[in-house]
């Protein structure tokens, strides 16, 4: 009898493990990649927009807790730091010189709320003359309707200036 009761309470306790380790699947959300990928192009061509008009006040880009990693920097951590190196940058950017962003591809979590953008970006000087350019990865949230950047990494692909 103990071992009747034993075993059905050993069947019993492995049917819950089971149940409850069942790996549960985050509902799969119907997305537009190519609308999302438009969505996200529009955003870094506003932030072209702004930065090409001197503005960093009108890149409307970053979350306030987002994290930017760049070459040669420490990562600026909040809004308020980017901001203040890009105005960093703008000062010390060519005069005539625009920047332009492309987003290559845009990678969509499973309900939507996520995407990670690889593109890339390149300064023109003012003859239409390459001087920069160089690839990103940026991570967007979905917050009140709207995604928002989170996380960037930027790198070029120049090669390194001699000394």
């Amino acid at each position: 009898m103990k071992n009747k009761i034993f075993k059905g309470g050993l069947v019993l306790l492995i049917i819950t493990l089971m149940i409850a380790c069942q790996k549960k699947e985050t509902p799969m959300v119907a997305v537009d990649l190519e609308g999302v990928k438009t969505e996200i192009q529009a955003m870094e061509d506003g932030f072209a927009k702004a930065f090409n008009e001197r503005n960093a006040d009108g890149i409307m880009y970053y979350s306030d807790d987002a994290i930017s990693y760049s070459n040669g920097k420490m990562p600026m951590m909040g809004k308020k730091a980017i901001h203040e190196s890009i105005k960093e940058e703008l000062n010390n950017f060519p005069k005539g010189a625009k920047i332009a962003f492309k987003t290559n591809e845009v990678h969509v979590s499973n309900d939507g709320n996520q995407v990670v953008e690889i593109g890339a970006y390149q300064v023109m000087d003012s003859t239409n003359t390459k001087m920069m350019s160089g690839n990103f990865i940026s991570l967007f949230e979905k917050k009140d309707g709207k995604y928002i950047c989170i996380r960037d990494m930027a790198n070029s692909d120049m090669p390194k200036p001699a000394k």
